[in-house]
């Protein structure tokens, strides 16, 4: 973690431990908390798979000394493991569908690593075909998968759940967060679980993704502009098990975009449109323990904010919902 009392020898050392704070507008009877991972040195949550994994893969033997990690992503991911691949002495290359945020391609140039990018029309499901060609091509390189790399739910059962059992003193209600490739929460509700088997677990996607397919409901397939959750083809996302979810919360674009303006502009969060779903969720959760209507064993509530909003201000985040481009 980031310590001013101790120097540290790499900025991998900074990855984690981040604060968990509370959010003021939660009712005081079911306080919601929020993991700020802006705080790790890509400003992101994804910095932690991108460290757990590259380490773990070349102590492992799966990706030699300079060899080369090519990975499908929609930016965070790619920061990630682009600094860790920078410290750990290998190469990196991201493959990105051309609609996903500027800010976080130039990051992933920034960092050495080569950005590709394929149609927006073809999602990431195009972008994952074209990482698997291009490993193909090169010796030494392997594809991560974050959609089906159970190392990506390792990472946070052996880092993000520890965490906020600590900081709560193991007093842990509900664990409500985005699902994208779904590690996040797989990982903090396996950690979760084993503390208490009662502990609620939610999933947060955005209507019109298809997640809540995978609990036997109804689900209308449409665009959403929140970015880093959701998903389309609920096939490509291996990691999520529905068995460890209670309930699947859908948030509108609208609900999601007036709560990150809202997080700013009263509480000082610069958080992105995923945080925005995760803390109307969150708090949609806490009003229902609150009010008799869900069950929990202790009367609080987690989440993650994910990453921060100045990833997306060429998108217009902070202007009308009309305007944001999403």
């Amino acid at each position: 973690m980031t310590d001013h009392r101790t120097p540290l020898d790499s900025v991998l050392e900074t990855v984690g431990e981040t604060p968990l704070v509370r959010v003021q507008a939660a009712p005081d009877e079911v306080p919601v908390y929020a993991k700020l991972e802006t705080f790790n040195p890509g400003a992101s949550v994804k910095d932690r798979i991108g460290k757990y994994m590259v380490e773990q893969m070349l102590e492992r033997g799966e990706l030699e000394p300079g060899g080369t990690v090519i990975e499908p992503t929609a930016g965070n991911t790619g920061i990630g493991f682009a600094i860790a691949a920078q410290q750990l002495g290998v190469d990196a290359v991201f493959v990105v569908p051309e609609r996903f945020s500027v800010e976080k391609q130039q990051l992933m140039s920034a960092l050495g690593a080569e950005v590709i990018n394929t149609p927006t029309d073809e999602g990431m499901g195009g972008a994952i075909d074209r990482a698997h060609e291009l490993a193909a091509e090169l010796d030494d390189a392997v594809v991560p998968q974050q959609f089906g790399n159970p190392l990506n739910v390792e990472a946070h059962y052996e880092t993000t759940g520890p965490e906020i059992f600590e900081a709560l003193d193991g007093e842990v209600g509900a664990v409500v967060a985005g699902c994208g490739t779904a590690g996040t929460l797989m990982g903090i509700a396996k950690y979760a679980l084993e503390q208490d088997e009662d502990t609620y677990v939610a999933a947060v996607e955005p209507e019109g993704s298809l997640y809540s397919e995978t609990k036997g409901e109804d689900a209308e397939e449409a665009d959403y502009k929140i970015e880093g959750i959701g998903t389309h083809d609920p096939d490509t996302n291996e990691l999520f098990e529905p068995d460890l979810v209670d309930e699947i919360l859908q948030v509108p674009d609208r609900r999601a975009h007036d709560e990150l303006k809202r997080l700013a502009s009263e509480e000082g969060h610069l958080v992105a449109s995923s945080s925005g779903a995760a803390s109307a969720a969150a708090r949609h959760v806490a009003e229902q323990i609150r009010d008799g209507e869900g069950d929990a064993p202790h009367d609080t509530v987690v989440t993650v904010f994910a990453d921060s909003s100045e990833r997306y201000l060429s998108k217009g985040i902070y202007r009308s919902f009309e305007e944001w481009e999403g």
